[in-house]
């Protein structure tokens, strides 16, 4: 029974974060849309020509042409005399990322805290749940820094640049701290969590219940008040800007090079600031401004890294032994230190390690994540010794053979 349990707990933990990754992607494919098109559709929408639209209240229109169909969404300044009785709402896009990234966040990371989150190489944390409540407070406070800010900034004459300059030095500080609390991967994904919390509840807190009082107030009869949509379009235009970002920080466990770095925090946050400054390029040209220094300093900073992260022509791995080592003894190492996580049909990234043709024919990808990177095992979290890179460099170096 228990041999039957830790085959299926495994597998179905497997199945669980891929459909729920599925889901996520979905969702956020969603969301992000929604918000990409309805930003582009302020910044390009012109003012009517039509008398009639001008008497309906209409402030702007836009012509489009899109699978065989022409479209003409409109904008009225505050309303139509009348509200139509069926409003589209948009907000359970904004729900079902955050919630099925949780559940994603919960079943990879937190279901395995000691592996995935905490590195004693960074961190010597008592216990793994305690690391796990830490980066659930990353999500919690930076939500409250980041509203805090925006309520004491963001209503003032010049408040959005305040805003910006003040959000941007916290999420500095959050990558610095979280990169030296948390392994380098689960770090740069906390700092991206964090930022997808706050756009989600930007959406739950101000932006939805904000209309919701507007359409409330316009029904029966009333003025709304203005502060909700000057309030719901700075949140609106704030989570535009987080996107890139966040974007980057859920695609960057893929690439160790870049979460093992020395200066990991300095690398998420130079990366982060390229997807802003990629997305204020695209803001401005829906404008009709064409501002290529925000894509020129965005293509800067990724080339710098390009350069600095770039490996040695010999990279400072562990000398390799000094005997030739035969397969056998590769296959004790790989036994020892890597079927944690690569082995059976629930095998990480697909890769089984524990049959002798698949460690041969990974050879090169053993290599470069034991002894080019280090970044695996991850967290060296099985104790992988220098002596055993070495030999797993000399077999590389000889050929690779069984």
């Amino acid at each position: 029974m228990n041999t039957l349990l830790s085959t299926l707990v495994p597998y179905g933990m497997t199945w669980a974060e891929m459909l729920l990754r599925w889901l996520h992607v979905v969702a956020a494919i969603a969301w992000v849309g929604s918000s990409f098109y309805f930003v582009w559709l302020d910044n390009s929408l012109e003012a009517p020509s039509a008398p009639d639209l001008r008497e309906r209240g209409v402030d702007g229109e836009l012509w489009a042409v899109h699978g065989g169909g022409f479209y003409n969404p409109q904008k009225y300044l505050v309303a139509p005399r009348s509200l139509p009785a069926h409003l589209h709402w948009f907000y359970w896009e904004s729900y079902t990322t955050w919630l099925s990234g949780f559940a994603l966040l919960s079943t990879l990371y937190f279901y395995r805290a000691g592996m995935f989150i905490v590195d004693p190489r960074v961190f010597a944390w008592s216990s793994p749940a305690l690391a796990g409540m830490a980066m659930l407070g990353f999500l919690a406070v930076g939500w409250i820094v980041y509203d805090i800010i925006c309520r004491m900034f963001g209503q003032a004459r010049g408040g959005d640049r305040v805003v910006g300059l003040l959000v941007a030095l916290y999420v500095l500080a959050a990558a610095w701290l979280a990169c030296h609390l948390f392994s380098g991967r689960a770090a740069f994904l906390v700092v991206g969590a964090m930022l997808a919390t706050s756009m989600s509840a930007n959406v739950l807190f101000w932006i939805i219940p904000g209309q919701r009082r507007v359409v409330a107030a316009l029904r029966a009869g009333s003025a709304p008040d203005p502060k909700d949509a000057r309030r719901g379009k700075q949140r609106s235009v704030h989570n535009t800007y987080f996107t890139l970002p966040v974007v980057f920080a859920m695609l960057s466990n893929h690439y160790s090079f870049l979460y093992e770095a020395k200066h990991n925090w300095l690398v998420l946050v130079m990366l982060m600031l390229a997807g802003a400054l990629i997305r204020q390029f695209f803001v401005l040209k829906h404008k009709g401004s064409w501002r290529w220094q925000y894509w020129a300093v965005a293509v800067a900073l990724i080339a710098a890294l390009v350069v600095a992260l770039a490996p040695s022509p010999a990279p400072a791995a562990p000398q390799v032994a000094a005997a030739p080592v035969e397969f056998a003894q590769v296959r004790a190492i790989v036994r020892q230190r890597c079927l944690l996580c690569h082995s059976g049909a629930a095998a990480s990234k697909g890769i089984r390690l524990d049959e002798d043709p698949s460690i041969v024919s990974h050879a090169q990808d053993i290599y470069q994540q034991v002894v080019v990177t280090r970044a695996m095992p991850l967290n060296n979290v099985t104790g992988m010794t220098d002596a055993q890179r070495g030999e797993i460099a000399q077999w590389v170096a000889s050929g690779a053979r069984r």
